[in-house]
């Protein structure tokens, strides 16, 4: 990441933490932290009930549900249903971009249509990486997002906020026009509702999950028990994410379109989707669950990254794809191998403990990178340079391992 944008990051950051500070310590806000802590961890230590559960009632709900173990079992789905369509619609999910659907997409000759305005402008941005989960294009000012915006519409953009916002947003309402296939991710997914949850302010999600094919790809992590649960999941990440107490939209789906107002006889097909296909991933989290559990904790909002120290120095480097920081190198073992996990940043990490303390489910990353660390040191499985100079440290009782 080139340091204009690392200076542009810092100051998004700076913004957006001063911002949470104002609504953290209020004693609602830590009795959610409490109430979703124990939320997630009754659903990881019960998760292939929740699977089957969540399964048999979506399918009851009328939705189609498949089961993805690899990122290549995801795409052969995704592209199966989308294979005739010239364009799909896309929101912003770390799941989907997690197994590359976008460029695996574009490499069949489709379009995918970015809904989202930040990772909208990120796709006018194709040598850069999103910097942050909710705020993908934080590491660009305006005078930046102008000059890209000028030059994929052809036309002279001003630095100026709104009327970023108005080009941007009067192409994607003109594209989105042509689509038929929607696809989304999920903030949560309700087990024993057969109900998909997802947050969001721009109001695209609607727009995406509305066409006549909707398309949910969702680790398996994402699964509670209810709805009850999956709301408070989703308040709680809105807080760490944002800074603000509630989105703007908190959407509920669960199942396709359908109508009984007719005598009470039930018609499908009416305003929203023909079409609900909800894809669970494994893609590692299995191995993950038996060997870092708590790295599944995660909620998404982001707020390691904003105050770790590393991250902040070299952006979006430190982790891997849209998982990002400590973090996203602990799912890299398990998501990509050892290989993958040395070259996300395994020996990056400062070992300062600020991720955790600034975890709204207390995930303790750096733990979880040490044994990382020591098992990367004893197998050896990066180039003999690094390898001695990280066997020497170890040798030695480094806290860092």
């Amino acid at each position: 990441m080139r340091e204009s944008e690392i200076k542009s990051m810092n100051r998004a950051f700076r913004i957006l933490d001063d911002r949470k500070s104002r609504i953290l310590d209020n004693e609602q806000t830590l009795k959610l932290k409490d109430r979703v802590k124990n939320i997630r961890e009754y659903s990881l230590s019960n998760l292939d009930e929740l699977l089957e559960t969540a399964t048999q009632r979506l399918q009851e709900n009328g939705a189609e549900v498949v089961f993805a173990r690899t990122p290549e079992d995801v795409l052969k789905t995704v592209y199966d249903i989308v294979k005739d369509e010239p364009i799909v619609a896309k929101s912003k999910s770390n799941a989907v971009d997690e197994v590359g659907v976008t460029d695996f997409l574009e490499s069949k000759g489709l379009e995918v249509l970015e809904t989202d305005l930040g990772d909208r402008i990120m796709q006018f941005y194709p040598e850069s990486k999103p910097s942050h989960p909710i705020g993908p294009a934080s590491h660009l000012n305006m005078k930046q997002i102008a000059d890209l915006a000028s030059k994929r519409f052809k036309t002279e953009v001003k630095p100026e906020p709104r009327e970023i916002l108005d080009i941007v947003k009067a192409d994607v309402l003109h594209r989105i026009s042509g689509c038929r296939v929607g696809i989304t991710g999920a903030n949560a997914v309700a087990a024993e509702d057969g109900s998909i949850v997802t947050v969001h302010n721009e109001g695209n999600i609607s727009m995406v999950s509305m066409l006549d094919t909707h398309i949910v790809i969702v680790g398996m992590e994402k699964l509670v028990k209810n709805l009850e649960e999956a709301v408070s999941v989703v308040k709680l990440q809105t807080i760490y994410a944002t800074g603000k107490k509630i989105p703007s939209y908190i959407n509920v789906e669960s199942g396709p379109s359908k109508t009984a107002d007719i005598e009470q006889v039930l018609l499908k097909d009416m305003y929203g989707a023909k079409r609900l296909v909800v894809i669970f991933i494994d893609n590692g989290r299995s191995q993950a669950l038996k060997e870092a559990r708590e790295s599944l904790m995660c909620i998404g909002c982001g707020s390691c990254i904003v105050t770790c120290p590393i991250y902040n120095a070299v952006g979006y480097d430190f982790g891997y794809k849209r998982h990002l920081g400590g973090r996203g190198v602990v799912l890299s073992r398990f998501m990509g191998g050892k290989q993958v996990c040395f070259d996300s940043g395994l020996f990056r990490c400062a070992q300062c403990g600020l991720c955790t303390e600034n975890c709204p489910v207390d995930i303790k990353t750096s733990d979880l990178i040490g044994k990382l660390r020591k098992e990367s040191v004893e197998s050896g499985i990066f180039c003999d340079e690094h390898s001695k100079i990280a066997e020497r440290v170890h040798k030695k009782g480094s806290p860092f391992l």
